[in-house]
């Protein structure tokens, strides 16, 4: 239920600001309406969800609108707008409250947090302990966005790509403290193709449940990381990769590629072969091409590419591509080492290796090249 109460956030909150409310009141008295929610719904569900929050939210909007003494003038405004009891306009403000959170003038960071709060409907205290700084941290970050947007209209459409690269930042924190950020990246999306039909938006979610399927083989029961051509794929979930598969056919059919669809095309052939030997690496590195042209010669796109061009065409050859990688990359060493192990020079892959993990910043990704290492060492 909760999930089905969160799904109509950006719905109401667009209601409140449609009706005179700025943003940062209809956020947080919407947020009010949710804790009232989940206090009465089990008990005493409405026959229109919806409009039952509207109503709760404008009421608390009024609330904080009138206890405010230097808006006494303002107050008299809006209540003269308060309309009579009854059916709630089906206008989805969706996308555009969307794009009002993943604003250009937000940094990333901010951008992710007033997505999670005002569309996603988390408490300031769930988003803080999901990335690890103190909750009066997050709240004044969250303050500071809501004060930055505060005079954006809902009134032009929104732009999907920035805001599906906010959806993407919130889908690759992965998990931590009592929020699964990669599970809620996942319901928002679903939330936004249903508002918005739009073929990247399918690729963006195709990828999101194609990584997320093999999710429960990442990591061995230590805790440490299992590189994907070692991973049980008997534990990766196959209904998730069906059905990420059938949206990636479904975006890709209607011939307007994007770089969301190309990357799940790469995890759908990663998920189609029975075994890693039986992965398609000519395909990838067909698909990889075309995300460089998608995205102007990305380095990041570069150097997978280069680890595919070493599964396709052998290591000398992935080794040639890394060469036109810039070297500041992240995890450029990384794929070096993997490589010139490939290639058989082992005492040298040793090193880099060595060389990799000194530069890791993920505490994870740091032990599994200090591991290789010594395995390398050890054989």
């Amino acid at each position: 239920m909760i999930d089905d109460v969160r799904a109509l956030v950006p719905q109401v909150i667009g209601v409140l600001v449609r009706r005179g409310a700025d943003f940062a009141m209809a956020e947080d008295a919407v947020q009010e309406a949710l804790v009232e929610a989940l206090r009465v719904w089990p008990a005493d569900p409405p026959r229109e969800p919806r409009a039952w929050l509207v109503t709760v939210a404008w009421r608390r909007f009024l609330d904080a609108t009138r206890s405010d003494v230097a808006r006494r003038r303002r107050e008299e405004a809006v209540a003269e707008q308060e309309p009579e009891p009854g059916p709630v306009p089906g206008t989805d403000d969706t996308l555009q409250l969307y794009a009002l959170c993943a604003h250009p003038s937000l940094s990333p960071s901010a951008a992710v947090a007033l997505t999670l709060r005002a569309v996603g409907g988390l408490t300031t205290r769930q988003i803080a302990a999901a990335y690890l700084v103190p909750e009066a941290t997050m709240a004044q970050r969250i303050s500071r966005a809501k004060r930055t947007v505060a005079g954006v209209r809902l009134d032009r459409p929104g732009d999907v790509g920035v805001v599906l690269r906010v959806l993407y930042l919130v889908f690759n924190e992965g998990y931590s403290g009592d929020v699964d950020l990669a599970a809620e990246a996942i319901r928002l999306t679903r939330q936004l193709r249903a508002a918005v039909d739009h073929p990247e938006v399918a690729g963006l979610l195709a990828l999101m449940l194609l990584h997320h399927a093999r999710r429960g083989a990442r990591t061995a029961p230590d805790g440490s990381l299992v590189p994907l051509a070692r991973q049980d794929r008997s534990r990766w979930d196959r209904d998730m990769v069906t059905e990420g598969t059938g949206i990636l056919q479904a975006a890709l059919a209607r011939d307007r590629l994007g770089e969301y669809q190309a990357q799940a095309a790469v995890a759908a052939l990663h998920a189609d072969a029975p075994t890693a030997e039986e992965t398609d690496w000519v395909q990838v590195v067909e698909w990889y091409d075309e995300l460089l042209r998608l995205t102007a010669g990305s380095p990041v796109v570069a150097l997978n590419r280069a680890v595919a061009v070493g599964e396709a065409d052998g290591p000398r050859a992935g080794l040639a591509a890394l060469a036109a990688v810039p070297a500041t990359v992240p995890r450029w060493t990384a794929v070096e080492a993997y490589l010139v192990e490939q290639d058989g020079d082992l005492p040298r892959a040793t090193e880099l290796y060595v060389q990799a993990a000194a530069l890791a910043v993920d505490a994870a990704e740091r032990d599994h090249l200090t591991r290789q290492a010594a395995r390398l060492r050890a054989g």
